[in-house]
């Protein structure tokens, strides 16, 4: 691809200015661990909600959403529910809030809040480190995997080169220069580099997005889409099967694309996402950088304002882009898919169509947008994990007095390990869309019901949360490497079974150890859950304490908040697809729940501090 001299200009001024930022804000990260990873408890609300958007703009998942919404139609709507998307609803209607109360700064450092200091609570604590580990290293994986293929289909020059006879490719080159640079102001400037950084990049990413939407609506009407797609692609409604049969439009091999996601039967497919995501999302934040801006807020309202905003700039302005994308695809791409033969690599779509449609200037506001999106999610991760080396196990178990300077600068040199182990795994990785079930559906299966149970049964114990979360791990990892061909979502239930019965059989192993650190938890918290036991001692030792009363509200606004965020997806879609009779009653839902939101949620939020 040829790059003119402006759309050069702009990334290189671009890389410049952030690596710059970082740099200049590096000073305030360096004084201890809580300025490090948390930036001290003294960054806006709304400057952490930009950045979360920010981290969760990934460039890897863009590409995925592109290819699915190339194949799928409206229906791949659905699909970012085997995460599940809306988890961060139950995030900011209450989740956010109960973790913010816990004044710690990590996700195992709050086990320990939960659990107490004995032997059951001790593993329990290594065993989430372990967990955030292998997780951060996953998606430092998937990362790598995806900045790769995108440079390579976007940037003119050939990269690849030899060392000691192992030839490394473009994509590898690529993928490790701008992990690299990215690496070096995520590990000099902390928590302060990573946030202000990203509000840039986030500003830089919907500028972009806007302008790709715009392009794309004047290039492309709906006739020209539905002369190119199959029956049923324009509807969000679907059936027990999916239903959708490329093989009499233009791009026939689409359907070898669906038999191998395996999710033809759509009816099943929907109801485990639904199962998966509710338990996932109860579950909470997994330890990663979204956990970490939580417990960066200043107070626990803040904490659910910043997830809610995080969810109400990042949906249109993305999607908008996403559509315009797919749809320039659908018409005009012709020519490059089939040069492809029968297996289509739909993850190069995205910089498919950006080499081709976008314009000078636009081309490289969006390349600096997708440099951006890539390094403010790569970031966050690097950023977040050794919090757990460090503070989790360095400080914890091995040098409990050691000064500020040395924390902070084992926190640098566990970074640089884990990028580089990260590298390594994504030398190796798959396709994306491999990668991101394996996260979404098998990893996380194990994950899910351990950190369900921490915070409705009174009676889990850390022993359970150890052994639950064990044979979760050891579950999805067997599912990983001897089951591979199972598509992940539907082997979740077997997974999360498994998960479920090492946490019943860890927590009866022993009577419940550390009760008062168990009602500390509660008094502190205020979870609602099946507490009765624990509850009636707080109350009586305490007779001013009133429990969470609020279930049947956080429900409520729950699914308000999932129909709010399902219409911030689709009102591009219809936009685009010139649908107007659906876009208007979609607006009008999303006005509806918006109301709803801010009478039954915002407006309490001042009791939650």
């Amino acid at each position: 691809m040829n790059l003119s001299f402006w759309d050069i200009g702009i990334v290189v001024t671009y890389v410049v200015g952030v690596l710059a930022l970082g740099f200049y804000l590096s000073k305030k990260s360096s004084k201890n661990l809580e300025s490090y990873f948390l930036g001290g408890n003294e960054l806006p609300w709304y400057y952490l909600g930009l950045s979360n958007a920010s981290g969760m703009f990934d460039i890897s998942g863009t590409m995925w959403t592109v290819g699915i919404l190339f194949v799928y139609g409206l229906k791949s709507a659905w699909l970012p529910w085997l995460w599940p998307i809306w988890n961060q609803v139950f995030v900011f209607v209450y989740l956010a809030v109960w973790m913010r109360r816990s004044n710690v700064m990590t996700g195992a450092e709050w086990i320990t809040f939960r659990f107490g200091d004995g032997k059951g609570a001790k593993l329990s604590h290594i065993i989430i480190v372990i967990f955030a580990v292998i997780s951060v290293l996953g998606f430092i994986a998937y990362f790598f995997e995806g900045i790769g293929k995108y440079c390579t289909s976007i940037l003119p020059w050939d990269m690849a080169f030899e060392i000691l006879g192992y030839e490394i490719s473009s994509a590898r080159s690529y993928a490790l220069i701008i992990c690299g640079l990215t690496s070096l102001y995520t590990i000099k400037g902390g928590m302060h580099s990573v946030v202000a950084t990203e509000v840039m990049q986030f500003v830089i990413m919907t500028i972009a997005c806007f302008g790709v939407g715009i392009v794309a609506y004047n290039m492309v009407d709906a006739e020209q889409i539905s002369q190119m797609v199959p029956n049923g692609w324009k509807d969000l409604s679907f059936g027990w099967n999916l239903n959708l049969d490329w093989s009499n439009s233009a791009f026939p091999q689409v359907n070898n694309k669906i038999k191998s996601d395996g999710f033809d039967l759509f009816g099943i497919l929907f109801m485990l996402m639904v199962l998966k995501g509710i338990f996932a999302s109860i579950a909470g934040p997994v330890p990663s950088y979204d956990m970490q801006r939580i417990l960066a807020t200043r107070k626990p309202s803040e904490a659910a304002k910043m997830s809610f905003l995080t969810v109400c700039v990042l949906f249109i302005p993305r999607y908008f882009m996403i559509i315009g994308f797919a749809a320039l695809s659908l018409v005009y791409l012709g020519p490059e898919l089939a040069a492809m033969g029968e297996h289509v690599d739909f993850e190069q779509i995205l910089p498919l169509a950006i080499n081709k449609f976008l314009p000078v200037g636009l081309k490289g506001l969006m390349l600096a947008g997708f440099l951006a999106a890539f390094m403010g999610t790569f970031a966050a991760f690097v950023n977040s994990a050794p919090a757990y080396i460090v503070n989790d196990i360095y400080k914890k178990y091995i040098n409990p007095g050691a000064p500020d300077k040395k924390l902070v600068r084992l926190s640098i040199i566990s970074s640089l390990a884990l990028v580089m182990v990260g590298i390594i795994f994504g030398f190796n990785a798959g396709s994306l869309n491999s990668l991101i079930l394996w996260l979404s559906s098998g990893l996380y299966g194990g994950y899910v019901a351990a950190n369900v149970l921490k915070w409705v049964w009174w009676r889990f114990t850390g022993q359970g949360y150890f052994w639950g979360m064990l044979f979760g791990l050891v579950a999805s990892t067997v599912k990983l490497f001897f089951f591979e061909h199972y598509v992940d979502i539907f082997v979740f239930p077997i997974i999360l079974l498994i998960s479920l019965a090492g946490c019943i059989l860890g927590t009866y192993m022993q009577p419940l150890p550390n009760r008062d650190q168990v009602k500390q938890f509660y008094k502190q918290t205020k979870p609602w859950g099946f507490w009765g036991p624990i509850k009636q001692e707080v109350m009586q030792e305490d007779p001013t304490f009133i429990p969470n009363l609020d279930f049947k509200r956080d429900g409520f606004n729950v699914l308000v908040g999932i129909v709010w965020q399902m219409a911030q997806v689709v009102i591009p879609m219809y936009f685009m697809l010139r649908q107007n009779t659906e876009m208007v009653i979609w607006c009008a839902v999303l006005i509806f729940t918006s109301y709803l939101l801010k009478k039954y949620w915002w407006n309490h939020l001042d009791k939650t501090d």
